[in-house]
């Protein structure tokens, strides 16, 4: 989603590998501008409000924006959104369901291929495809809403507060298999958190929100 485009101050990107974000703007912020290598996780933090959410949904191009993002040289302008957000994946702080029983929500149901070993490091029974909806905890939605986004491959995984809901054994769990994902699949991800210590433990670089620049912080835990 475009607002009139502009003049954009980056230069050609050609075959560069990584997430390129080029002079960002929506909603009054930005403009941000931010490199992330494959396999580099990226945590942002911010007060409440300042726009982290929203920054994760320009780059996702689910709201309107100027600038612009490159993935591995390749415009999001470039190309169509449906397409974008299958290689540019965010997982909201509150997912989205749709069916009354989890099973329709996996491409190709819940008992295939990657889904089945992911479910049960995330604590699921191999019966968790027919449960309903409506009687999932926010802790359990949270986990299946990050497990069918992981078996799509995204090339880039966009987290905000992926792990508020969990208890301290799963956060680990999380942890690990993104840590698992971005090592071995050279996934890019940024991860929205207000847990600096969970960022120390994930980040290769941290960021802070403010409504007009990033601002890069240490990754040195206190």
């Amino acid at each position: 989603m475009k607002e009139a485009p502009l003049p954009l101050p980056y230069p050609d990107q050609g075959n560069s590998k990584g997430l390129h974000v080029c002079a960002l703007s929506f909603l009054g912020n930005g403009p941000y501008t931010l490199d992330i290598l494959p396999g580099e996780c990226v945590g942002l933090i911010g007060r409440s409000g300042v726009g982290k959410t929203q920054l994760l949904r320009a780059v996702a191009d689910v709201i309107a924006h100027g600038g612009d993002c490159l993935l591995n040289g390749i415009a999001c302008s470039a190309i169509a959104p449906p397409l974008w957000r299958k290689r540019v994946a965010m997982v909201p702080a509150e997912s989205y369901w749709w069916y009354d029983t989890v099973a329709p929500h996996f491409h190709g149901g819940v008992g295939q291929g990657q889904s089945i070993e992911l479910l049960k490091k995330m604590g699921f029974s191999p019966d968790v495809g027919g449960w309903r909806v409506s009687r999932l905890s926010t802790g359990e939605r949270q986990r299946l809403s990050l497990v069918r986004t992981l078996i799509t491959a995204p090339q880039v995984l966009l987290l905000d507060e992926p792990t508020s809901s969990l208890d301290q054994a799963m956060v680990q769990v999380v942890e690990e298999i993104v840590t698992d994902i971005c090592q071995m699949k050279q996934t890019i991800c940024l991860w929205v958190s207000h847990d600096r210590e969970q960022l120390f433990r994930m980040a290769n670089r941290i960021y802070r929100v403010e409504a007009q620049a990033l601002v890069e912080e240490t990754t040195e835990c206190m």
